[in-house]
């Protein structure tokens, strides 16, 4: 089992969003290297859930890898802000996977609480400028986030 930490920004699709719709297509990612990551994932893969873009950025709960290698349908779809007018049904570029819900943590843990706990060489979502929507998890640091998260509620 691999660990992850997935961003998104909660107006656009939050732990609300899943927690109610108990399972997500993780689409959208148009970043090469955020999609190789996520080629690398297997079923039972664990995810932190982690809200950017708002204030204060952090982990809010957990989520599950369910299904791998699927092919993204928002790069086919000319009205979504995704389209990839340049990928192909026979040779699609862009994948997603399947998650559901874990639960969520009792309280965020912050951008800020993050960087004053760990160097950028054990968690990549502390290095400035680092804009990837996915990052792996080292699980020497996934077991410590989720002791300093506690139980998911």
């Amino acid at each position: 089992m691999a660990y992850w930490l997935m961003k998104s920004e909660p107006d656009v699709y939050g732990i609300d969003h899943l927690q109610q719709e108990h399972t997500t297509l993780w689409d959208g990612i148009r970043n090469y290297q955020a999609r190789n990551f996520m080629r690398t994932m297997a079923v039972g893969d664990q995810a932190f859930f982690y809200h950017s873009n708002c204030k204060p950025p952090g982990i809010v709960g957990l989520m599950e890898v369910i299904e791998t290698g699927l092919v993204d349908p928002t790069q086919f779809d000319p009205s979504s802000k995704y389209h990839d007018p340049a990928s192909k049904p026979d040779t699609p570029r862009w994948d997603c996977v399947r998650l559901t819900y874990k639960g969520r943590f009792q309280s965020l843990l912050s951008l800020d609480v993050l960087r004053e706990s760990y160097q950028p060489e054990e968690l990549a979502v502390v290095r400035r400028g680092n804009r990837l929507s996915i990052l792996p998890v080292d699980e020497p640091i996934a077991r410590d986030l989720l002791k300093r998260l506690g139980p998911l509620q």
